[in-house]
């Protein structure tokens, strides 16, 4: 017997979720989100359960994102499991968001994609050294979803627009100081936190300890992202003295040119929208849009599946991208 890709169990006052596919950096499947939503739904109605905590198997991270190559296979044959997938898993992110009780996201080692909707909306979100957080949809033809317009959107100033059109990973400090994470502790701590949250209040469970300092220097991206005009964002980044500014220019121009002006105004709608839900909603309509664009077939195809790291972009400058109807 195989383990199941969800462990699920109670320990005092605390239910504790494992994503539990190590070997794919517990990346998510429609079984995996139909499984914790199942969980969650139970839980929330159980008086024993007080506190959750998810955490992913493993060394390498709590969730690596969704199943990126089963969602190529869908992009190419016209299918429509991922749409239903999307649907589940936003509907997922959304309860973890609303949950009535404190839900506590072990964001350890790799955070990426569907790994930032399964941790990012919960009430305490925990950073290590380990943690290396981001939203790389750009790179493959997609958008930051999973309430990632949400979540970029609401970051100080524009670092959540510089995340969202580089795909950069960031460690703890920068995750804190984009409002992605809340608390910082050592990896080696995390067993004991979790023993503690069986028994006591999270926030005494967790004891966080300073976080290590922020890279992301604001002066230069908040000054170069500012406005809703991608390619006067890209002169700007392009012709500052700052080398990260120059280096970020140069990180946007190897992304999806569609997914970049889809990607920013989903950013700009996001930021004036009520709540998370209304922004999931959004991000659903452009997820079966982009479903059906040439460039999310070949994103994937390129990083994931042939490895040649040399997607050929429809179309593959921004000039020529038709943005459509709002």
């Amino acid at each position: 017997m195989s383990e199941p890709p969800v462990i699920t169990r109670v320990t005092g006052h605390l239910g504790h979720i494992t994503l539990n596919r190590p070997a794919a950096i517990n990346a998510l499947t429609a079984e995996m989100v139909a499984l914790v939503a199942r969980t969650l739904a139970g839980w929330s109605v159980e008086d024993r359960v007080r506190v959750v905590a998810i955490d992913g198997a493993g060394e390498r991270g709590l969730c690596a994102g969704g199943d990126i190559r089963a969602i190529h296979a869908d992009a190419v044959s016209g299918g429509t499991a991922s749409l239903e997938f999307w649907a589940e898993e936003y509907q997922l992110n959304a309860t973890i968001n609303e949950y009535p009780k404190p839900i506590i996201a072990l964001m350890d080692g790799v955070v990426m994609g569907g790994g930032i909707g399964i941790s990012g909306h919960a009430s305490v979100r925990v950073v290590t050294e380990r943690s290396r957080l981001a939203m790389p949809e750009v790179g493959i033809g997609f958008h930051p979803d999973v309430g990632g317009s949400w979540l970029l959107s609401h970051a100080p100033g524009e670092l959540g627009t510089h995340l969202a059109l580089t795909g950069s990973a960031i460690g703890a400090g920068d995750g804190i100081a984009a409002g992605l994470a809340d608390h910082f502790v050592p990896s080696a701590r995390l067993p004991e936190i979790i023993a503690a949250l069986a028994e006591s209040d999270p926030h005494q469970a967790i004891g966080a300890t300073e976080p290590p300092p922020a890279d992301l220097d604001r002066t230069w991206i908040d000054e170069c992202y500012a406005g809703d005009d991608l390619t006067t964002i890209l002169d700007r980044l392009t012709n500052h003295p700052h080398p990260a500014a120059q280096a970020a220019a140069k990180e946007i121009a190897t992304k999806s040119p569609t997914s970049l002006v889809l990607t920013l105004r989903s950013l700009r709608t996001a930021a004036g929208l009520p709540n998370l839900r209304a922004a999931l909603d959004e991000e659903l309509r452009l997820s079966a849009v982009m479903l059906r664009l040439p460039d999310l077939a070949e994103g994937i195809r390129a990083q994931i599946i042939d490895k040649d790291r040399r997607p050929r972009w429809q179309p593959a400058s921004l000039r020529d991208v038709v943005p459509g109807p709002a």
